[in-house]
């Protein structure tokens, strides 16, 4: 080999391990998450599932979570007042699950779940209060699929999940989560799919069996019907790609609901881009909401930068999310985005103070691996109103923070998360976390401005 080329070779090598270091050291720092050298990798032996029965034919799954929770000011941002809401509970949550699958072709499944809020002054009412509430007992999925892997028929009580889940998700952080009463298809290859599904969402009742609209299930009326197709390609190589389309329908006094959703979704592969990632959502609505004309967008974009050589694998992001609110509440209009059925937790904040509704919101990401069972990431959240005519909803995209006042400034304040997760063993995970939300001007001209802490530990067991 050429001297010269060698020495360049180790020199740009030096380089390289010296960027790496750096990047881990400076978040740790800052982060506050001790560095450690990542052991080397050893290659686990292949373990059998123990609920696993007749070469597969029979699948037990189990799963136990358990969550305390501790909450200051996160609903009124008031210290002056000790309401139920600033206080601290346990959510515990059981689930048990049988799959049957006889051949490759037909696949029956069903799965009970049981969820409780503990040593709390809450109600323990599903959604009073903030509450997650009790659901004793129930019937979470129960479905049957026909068909193999490229072309099946899935019917019954099932989750549905599509791209991050910024617009329908199952919610898996909520103690209940969230399932539908469905059918769907699915067609497609190893390169794209495509899938039609038609369902309505089950409502959580604590005292009689949980049904969706098919079944009356909240005794409203408003027989929705929620339905789309789902396109997903990775043709382009360096990417996924996905074009969606779906449609609400809803029954009202006030009037109906009928709007279509049409969307799209890109996401990069860091491996292909040379550390590099972006993503991008952006999504259109026409139609009615409560027999008013709806036309409403919502955007999300971001990107960011992985050490993958790294053992710690650093990464750096940034992004902004987008919705539009209304801006006139008495003309017949409707400006405001419909967030559908997400998991909005994963992406405007842990402390589920809101939603992909009216809302500005950048934000500036970091993650580190500092060993190979523990991960740590800390955001760093801003938000303004996009439009201070309309309200400040939260997570759930129903709930109001304050009365709308259209003078009020529309910096509501930013919000900084770390979050750390342990894979103990196969089956056991451990979670903590904490939150501080810095109050803004919006708070300020409407009411009581305090800052809100949220702070929690979990842990869940599965099989």
């Amino acid at each position: 080999m050429n001297p010269l080329n060698n020495t360049k070779l180790q020199t740009s090598m030096k380089v390289k391990s010296l960027t790496c270091l750096l990047a881990a050291v400076s978040f740790t720092a800052f982060a506050g998450a001790p560095a450690s050298k990542t052991p080397t990798p050893v290659q686990p032996a292949v373990e059998e599932n123990p609920l696993s029965f007749f070469d597969g034919k029979l699948v037990f799954d189990v799963q136990e979570r358990i969550r305390f929770e501790y909450r200051e000011n996160n609903f009124d941002f008031n210290s002056k007042i000790k309401s139920v809401t600033d206080d601290s509970w346990w959510l515990q949550r059981a689930r048990i699950g049988m799959k049957l699958a006889p051949t490759d072709w037909f696949t029956f499944y069903v799965q009970g779940q049981s969820s409780f809020e503990l040593d709390s002054d809450r109600p323990n009412t599903p959604g009073a209060l903030g509450s997650e509430g009790d659901d004793a007992i129930d019937l979470r999925q129960a479905y049957i699929k026909l068909g193999k892997k490229d072309f099946n028929v899935t019917i019954g009580r099932q989750l549905l999940s599509y791209g991050d889940e910024r617009l329908v998700g199952s919610f898996d952080w909520n103690n209940f989560g969230r399932s539908f009463d469905a059918v769907k298809v699915h067609y497609g290859t190893d390169k794209w799919s495509l899938e039609g599904f038609a369902s309505s969402v089950v409502v959580i009742n604590k005292d009689k069996f949980n049904e969706s609209d098919l079944f009356d299930g909240n005794n409203t009326g408003r027989g929705q019907i929620f339905s789309g197709l789902y396109f997903s390609t990775t043709l382009v190589p360096v990417q996924v790609t996905d074009l969606y389309a779906f449609e609400l329908h809803e029954e009202g006094k006030a009037g109906d609901t009928d709007f279509v959703t049409l969307g799209t979704r890109m996401k990069g592969d860091a491996k292909k881009l040379k550390g590099f990632d972006y993503e991008t959502e952006m999504a259109v609505q026409f139609g009615t909401v409560k027999g008013k004309d709806l036309n409403a967008f919502a955007g999300h974009w971001g990107t960011g930068y992985n050490w993958l050589d790294c053992a710690m694998k650093p990464r750096i992001g940034v992004e902004y999310n987008y919705a539009t609110g209304d801006s006139n509440a008495k003309d017949g209009k409707v400006g405001t985005f419909q967030n559908l059925f997400p998991t909005n937790h994963l992406f405007y904040g842990y402390m589920d103070a809101f939603s992909w509704q009216n809302i500005h919101n950048p934000a500036i990401t970091f993650s580190l691996q500092p060993t190979k069972k523990l991960s740590v990431k800390l955001d760093y959240h801003f938000f303004w109103a996009a439009d201070t005519h309309d309200s400040w909803y939260r997570a759930n995209g129903v709930t109001a923070v304050r009365p709308i006042n259209a003078n009020a400034n529309s910096y509501e304040g930013s919000e900084v998360d770390l979050t750390l997760k342990y894979k103990a063993t196969k089956n056991l995970t451990l979670q903590t976390g904490y939150s501080h939300f810095f109050a803004g001007s919006y708070l300020k001209d409407t009411g009581a401005h305090s800052d809100a802490d949220f702070a929690y530990a979990m842990a869940t067991l599965e099989f």
